[in-house]
């Protein structure tokens, strides 16, 4: 357990040995979170929710928790994450469990926040972009965190046709938004 801490707002973070940053809340995760701005109205999807840090910020800068998706390929994650915002006393949140966003419910989310795998291959980062994207509204964002550029940066801006980056902390956080129905890169019929 640990305490971390948003809008002013003391967040209690039970997690499980076996979850990524089980000690404490993960520094480049909380680097992403510090160039998110949170509206009341934001549909948000945690992909790759782990304990559920994503969804805590963005429910104590007073998103609803109705409009939060949580999702992780990890059963426990998502367990884990459900308890965190029922403890924390954001309740309504919907949680699901699958390969990247194949069991998520809905679209037109206006922020999509992730901290993706980045130590083995891209594919799983590849899969987040390509059907985060199609998952976003026009106009809606999508936030990542990685330790890696180029390859990130690339592959955003084919997908978004853009993407900030700042640098915090030794990490990378991209934000890329969502300017029209198709990729970048391919041609409209």
């Amino acid at each position: 357990m640990y305490k971390v801490t948003f809008n002013d707002k003391e967040i209690t973070v039970q997690t499980e040995s076996s979850l990524f940053s089980p000690k404490e809340a993960d520094r480049g995760t909380l680097a992403m979170l510090s160039h998110v701005e949170f509206s009341k109205e934001d549909k948000v999807l945690d992909l790759g929710c782990g304990c559920g840090i994503v969804s805590l910020a963005a429910a104590a800068f007073g998103v609803d928790p109705g409009n939060i998706v949580l999702t992780d390929v990890d059963m426990l994650a998502v367990k884990t994450a459900e308890k965190n915002m029922k403890a924390n006393g954001f309740n309504g949140a919907v949680f699901v469990s699958g390969d990247a966003l194949t069991n998520v419910p809905g679209s037109d989310f206006d922020l999509i926040l992730s901290n993706p795998p980045y130590h083995t291959d891209f594919k799983v980062a590849k899969t987040f972009i390509e059907k985060g994207f199609n998952r976003l509204k026009i106009g809606g964002r999508m936030f990542m965190v990685t330790k890696r550029k180029d390859w990130y940066k690339n592959k955003l801006i084919a997908i978004f046709g853009g993407v900030k980056i700042y640098e915090d902390d030794g990490y990378f956080v991209f934000e890329a938004q969502k300017r029209s129905a198709t990729y970048a890169g391919k041609k409209k019929k």
